[in-house]
């Protein structure tokens, strides 16, 4: 407000005393005292008045009828202003009492134009920010319903991801377990038993995606015992895990998912089988899962969209973002295939749960 009234005071003088840049500033310093005190008279009770009725204004009326009701008003304050200045200047002596009505006359036309002038920015200014401040309130809004739309899109990716791995490892116990009903009942019927455990396993975490890693190593070795009873004595396998990081959370089925790559490209097509290894430790909240055999190896088959890899490096993408990989090794006679983790526990919500 000091700085609209010292440039109203200063605009005053230059337009309506006549003041050039050769009229010595000591003939400058009353005009301007008396200006000075007009502005700070009108200038405050406008910058006061404004930013709350120009908001009223412009929600109520249209134009031209916004801008008529800012000017009547900028009148109005223009005219009180003047008013209380003149009273001063009477009070302390500077005008007769005869030339207040001279003088309240005289000032009106300065008054009301310089009040215009500035009272009118202020309101341009005003209508500016409070249409900025709508403009970012519903930027933002667009933008928290984008980052919903997001959120939801990748829940729902992530659900068919999932609903996708499910039926490929229920399909292959299934074909197992038909494969034995004519020869072997007995295993056919072990088999559905723990295929049965192995379901109810899942079905109860389905609401989450990741699950300890402790309870994935049960559901691998119950996978390995299943297809144990098909392939027998060809099927080998070692589980290697260390204790204390078995709290970690990992991606529902997601070491399963190696263990049955390994079963398909280095046991099931050998006659003389194959071994698989599984090794899990933990080294500054990092979690290292490792699946190895001796089989062949597979080629770049086994990374098509919808194989099991695949469909295991897209469910990471959307758990865990850049946080996590999937590293791969494929030769013949050593394969290795390495789940590169964060240490999440219960409490950490996932990358795909962190963008809201």
């Amino acid at each position: 407000m000091l700085g609209w009234s010292i440039a109203a005071a200063i605009t005053a003088v230059a337009i309506f005393s006549g003041a050039t840049w050769r009229t010595p500033w000591r003939q400058l310093i009353e005009p301007f005292t008396i200006s000075m005190l007009f502005t700070v008279c009108i200038v405050p009770p406008a910058a006061f008045a404004m930013p709350r009725l120009a908001p009223m204004v412009w929600s109520r009326f249209r134009f031209p009828f916004n801008w008529g009701v800012v000017i009547v008003v900028m009148v109005a304050v223009a005219l009180t202003g003047s008013a209380i200045a003149i009273g001063l200047l009477r009070a302390v002596g500077y005008i007769h009492p005869g030339l207040v009505q001279t003088w309240f006359l005289g000032s009106l036309r300065t008054s009301i134009i310089m009040t215009l002038i500035f009272g009118v920015s202020i309101s341009a200014i005003e209508a500016m920010r409070a249409r900025l401040d709508d403009t970012m309130m519903a930027l933002r809004t667009k933008e928290r319903d984008e980052a919903e739309a997001r959120r939801i899109a990748a829940e729902a990716q992530l659900a068919a991801l999932e609903n996708r791995v499910q039926p490929h490892f229920l399909f292959n116990t299934l074909n197992s377990i038909a494969a034995l009903v004519h020869d072997d009942p007995a295993r056919a019927e072990r088999m559905t038993m723990q295929l049965a455990s192995l379901l109810r396993s899942s079905l109860d975490q389905e609401g989450s995606p990741l699950v300890p890693l402790g309870e994935e190593i049960h559901v691998v070795r119950n996978y390995l015992e299943i297809e144990r009873v098909r392939f027998g004595d060809r099927l080998r396998y070692a589980i290697e895990v260390d204790q204390a990081w078995s709290a970690s959370r990992v991606p529902r089925l997601a070491v399963q998912t190696l263990v049955e790559n390994s079963v398909k490209y280095a046991v099931s097509p050998r006659r003389e089988g194959g071994s698989i290894t599984v090794h899990a430790a933990g080294r500054r909240n990092r979690v290292q899962i490792e699946v190895r055999d001796d089989g062949p190896g597979f080629g770049a088959a086994a990374l098509e969209e919808g194989h099991g890899l695949a469909l295991l490096r897209a469910r990471l993408a959307m758990l865990f973002g850049d946080d996590a990989s999937l590293g791969i090794a494929s030769a013949p006679g050593a394969t290795s295939v390495t789940l590169d983790l964060p240490h999440l526990m219960a409490r950490v919500k996932p990358y795909w749960r962190r963008q809201d």
